[in-house]
């Protein structure tokens, strides 16, 4: 294919990008309505795209421009689609993990930080930005002494704002609970949701875990913590709705599996479910594909399947369609 002078064709594709665009772009990466372009300026011996999308090879090469120190590579990207993603750059014989220079957008979590690439037609959902106009509800801190688990748990409880004692409540246990706090905003996103009227005023509640790997897969000790001392303990400070219809779920990865978990051993206590991407590993026959680590998620999620029964009157389910875990959360 012939070039026009002062275009560059990137790699596995037709889309062309002026070189004066590329040497002087100031924010990477550059989206088009099929996908973006990453790009790198530095001198390197080779650079890579490391990410985690289902599908897609989790190390993409990008090409070199001429003789300049400027890197580009061209992904794939449906509209209305982001992901996370960091670069790998070599420079002699030794690699470095590193977050894209030329892009402000970043995402937190327990284990770092990622970029953020947002597809042509991406938008934040307007639910989980700070409102000014909605009132802020306070966080306090209470101890559970828990029989079940052997030892104290710290729980920060979300009191709506306008509580009233006058009225009852209903209970949100979200397992993880100071991380979606902190890296989801999530008391931005309640206070949100109460002020639109789109959900009622509620209290919830945030555990944390010391050893999430351990007790979030298949615990029952954890489950009789999450679903009934919790829950005993929070009754005698607020006044909560006993219906199980006021009582909910919430979790995400392994906090998924002791959602579903916790409610499935006590059936009748929590109405609604909330599965957030869960760590579903199981196995129609042999060994299930994940580490070791799943292996308790696995007993539990065979037992599941197989006789389900009814954990909760309703249950909301949600998997990114880039990442590994959606094959076990379609299933």
């Amino acid at each position: 294919m012939s070039r026009t002078p002062g275009e560059t064709t990137l790699p596995d594709t037709d889309a062309r990008v002026d070189m004066d665009v590329l040497e002087n772009v100031r924010r990477s990466p550059i989206v088009d309505t099929g996908g973006v372009t990453f790009v790198y300026r530095g001198a390197a011996d080779a650079v890579n795209l490391r990410l985690w999308i289902h599908g897609l090879p989790a190390t993409q090469p990008f090409e070199r421009v001429g003789e300049a120190d400027l890197w580009v590579l061209r992904v794939e990207l449906p509209e209305n689609s982001r992901i996370e993603y960091k670069f790998a750059v070599t420079r002699d014989g030794r690699e470095e993990w590193i977050l894209d220079p030329l892009n402000p957008l970043r995402a937190s979590d327990p284990f770092g930080a990622n970029s953020v690439a947002q597809g042509h037609g991406y938008v934040r959902p307007e639910w989980t930005v700070s409102d000014g106009q909605a009132r802020t509800g306070a966080i306090e801190e209470v101890t559970v002494h828990s029989a079940a688990l052997g030892d104290e748990r710290h729980v920060g409880v979300y009191v709506p704002a306008r509580f009233r004692r006058s009225r009852q409540y209903p209970l949100l246990i979200v397992h993880d609970g100071f991380d979606y706090l902190r890296y989801a905003d999530l008391r931005v996103v309640l206070d949100n949701l109460i002020h639109r009227l789109e959900i009622p005023p509620l209290i919830a509640a945030f555990t944390q875990s010391p050893d999430r790997l351990e007790e979030y897969a298949g615990h029952d000790g954890h489950a009789r913590f999450v679903a009934v001392e919790i829950p005993e303990l929070l009754q005698h400070s607020f006044p909560l709705h006993p219906s199980p219809a006021a009582r909910g779920l919430v979790g995400a990865s392994f906090g998924a599996v002791a959602s579903l978990h916790a409610a499935w051993r006590h059936p009748g206590v929590f109405g609604r479910l909330a599965l957030q991407s869960g760590s579903f590993a199981f196995a129609d026959i042999g060994h299930h594909r994940r580490s070791s680590t799943f292996d308790p998620v696995a007993r539990f999620v065979n037992e599941f399947r197989r006789r389900p029964g009814r954990p909760a009157e309703r249950m909301y389910l949600s998997c990114g369609i880039y990442e590994s875990l959606i094959y076990e959360n379609r299933s």
